[in-house]
């Protein structure tokens, strides 16, 4: 299963990694990945109800395609700076590659898929970039 969040408030990555793994002596591997807000403070805005749902597709999906791991998304919105955390991939699995496969599958379907719009300061709204599409088609049947 790989359960998934959005919030405002900031996450504890290290937090979050273990509590998934707490009290699991099946696991072999456990990868996170943290994005983190560039140069520009931003503003993160959503649809509530239909970002929850298709966070909850992608994590199916990914479930599916790697039926012994467990996850955890966390992805933020509202205003963030430089620095800040914005979005969190925890996985584990018996062996790594299925765990860092399922990390990379949910980034990439985050970055395409997940109905966030992106303000930058100063810049205005942030368009989808072309190489985002081109590494989540990789997934694609």
């Amino acid at each position: 299963m790989i359960a998934t969040r959005v919030q405002a408030e900031a996450f504890d990555a290290a937090a979050e990694a273990a509590a998934l793994v707490a009290g699991r002596t099946d696991l072999g591997a456990l990868v996170t990945f943290t994005g983190l807000v560039r140069d520009t403070a931003l503003r993160l805005e959503h649809y509530p109800g239909m970002t929850e749902r298709q966070l909850g597709k992608v994590a199916a999906d990914a479930a599916a395609r790697w039926p012994g791991i467990i996850g955890q998304v966390v992805h933020r919105f509202g205003d963030l700076a430089p620095g800040d955390p914005i979005v969190l991939v925890v996985t584990a699995g018996r062996h790594r590659g299925e765990a860092f496969a399922a990390a990379e599958f949910l980034m990439d379907w985050l970055k395409t898929r997940a109905p966030f719009w992106k303000h930058e300061a100063g810049a205005g709204w942030v368009a989808a970039r072309a190489s985002d599409d081109d590494a989540a088609r990789r997934w694609e049947p």
